[in-house]
C-alpha cells in the first residue's frame, strides 16, 4: 500500500496535521512512539487559546480524542529510523516495518537533552528522570533537585513545589531565565532553594539516587536528594531524516510553506527551525504543513483515487 501522506510524530503539530489531512480525505498514516508529544509532559498551561487553564496531559488527551474521532490509522510505539525518496515515492522505515507515501510531514518534535554527568546513565529511571509531569508524584514528600534554569526547569520546579518536601533548583547561569511570572513563583517558593552558577558533576546513590555533587566557583558540595529532574533543554528528533537539510542545531530547515529541501517532504513544529517553540505555534505549523502537502499532491496528480472519507 502507498499512502497519500505519512505523518511522523503525534504531538500538537502531528495531530493537527492529521486532523486536517483526514478532513481532506487523504489516505493517511501517523507513525509515532507516543501520543501527545511535549504537551503531555507540560504542567499547567495558561496560554493556549480557548483554555484559560488546562494541564498538559489534559490538553494532550483533547488532541488525541480529536484525532481518534477520524479513525486515522496510527502506528503507535514505532519510531522512524530512516527516510528515503525514489522517483515520486517516499519511504519511511521504522524499527518494525517500512511504509511508503507520496508525501511526508516530519513533526517528530524534540527529545530531552542529557546532563552528561557521571552516574546519569546508571541512575536513569532510578531516581533520575526527564519528566516532572510523568514522574513527579513518585517523589512526594522527598527532597529533589531540578537541573536547569529555563521555562522547562521552572515548570518542573513549580510542579514539585506542590509535591516534594524541598526543591533545589540548580542553574548553570548567573540567574534564572524563563518567563518572569514563572521565575517569580519559583523564587518566592517557601520550600525552594535556587542555586545559580552551579553545575552538576555527579549523580550518586546505591540502588536509587541519594544525592548529587555540584560545583560552583571551584568549590564542590553534595546535595542529599532522592529525585533528580533534568530540565536543561531539548534537541530536535531529526537524526533519522538524513536526506533533509538541517541547521547547526539539528533543526529541519523549512520555508514559509513548511517545505524542506526534498520535494514532498514537509516539516512542522519543534523539530523545525521555526522561531519560538510553543504548543500553539506547533499546532498552527501542523495545519500549514498539511495544507502545503495537500497542494503538492494535487499539483503533481498524486492523490490516490481510493482515498477514504473519514
Amino acid at each position: 500500500m502507498i499512502y497519500d501522506l505519512i505523518i511522523i510524530g503525534a504531538g500538537p503539530a502531528g495531530i493537527t496535521a492529521a486532523v486536517y489531512a483526514a478532513r481532506k480525505r487523504l489516505k493517511l498514516l501517523v507513525i509515532s512512539k507516543d501520543i501527545g508529544g511535549q504537551a503531555a509532559w507540560s504542567g499547567d498551561i495558561e496560554n493556549y487559546t480557548g483554555y484559560q487553564f488546562i494541564t498538559g496531559p489534559d490538553l494532550a488527551a483533547k488532541f488525541e480524542e480529536h484525532m481518534r474521532n477520524y479513525k486515522i490509522a496510527v502506528r503507535e510505539g514505532e519510531e522512524a529510523v530512516d527516510i528515503t525518496r525514489q522517483d515520486k515515492a517516499i519511504s519511511v522505515r521504522t524499527g518494525k516495518s517500512s511504509y511508503e507515501a507520496y508525501s511526508v510531514i516530519i513533526a517528530s518534535g524534540k527529545v530531552s537533552r542529557e546532563l552528561g554527568a557521571k552516574g546519569e546513565a546508571e541512575f536513569k529511571n532510578r531516581g533520575l528522570t526527564y519528566c516532572a509531569t510523568c514522574d513527579g508524584p513518585i517523589f512526594a514528600g522527598k527532597d529533589v533537585a531540578v537541573i536547569g534554569g529555563g521555562n522547562s526547569a521552572l515548570d518542573a520546579a513549580i510542579q514539585m513545589m506542590k509535591i516534594a518536601k524541598h526543591v533545589y533548583v540548580v542553574n548553570i547561569t548567573k540567574q534564572l531565565g524563563g518567563d518572569a511570572v514563572m521565575r517569580e513563583t519559583v523564587e518566592k517558593g517557601k520550600a525552594v532553594t535556587v542555586i545559580n552558577n552551579a553545575r552538576v558533576t555527579e549523580v550518586f546513590g546505591d540502588r536509587m539516587v541519594k544525592g548529587i555533587k555540584i560545583k560552583r566557583e571551584e568549590r564542590e558540595e553534595n546535595l542529599a536528594v532522592e529525585g533528580v529532574f533534568v530540565e536543561i533543554g531539548l534537541i530536535p528528533n531529526s537524526k533519522f531524516a538524513k536526506i533533509i537539510e538541517k541547521n547547526e542545531f539539528g533543526e529541519i530547515k523549512v520555508n514559509c510553506h513548511n517545505e524542506t529541501n526534498v520535494p514532498g517532504v514537509f516539516g512542522a513544529g519543534d523539530v523545525t527551525d521555526v522561531p519560538e517553540k510553543q504548543i500553539i505555534i506547533a499546532a498552527g505549523e501542523g495545519s500549514k504543513a498539511c495544507l502545503s502537502a495537500f497542494r503538492y499532491l494535487n499539483e503533481n496528480g498524486l492523490v490516490s483515487s481510493d482515498s477514504t472519507a473519514y
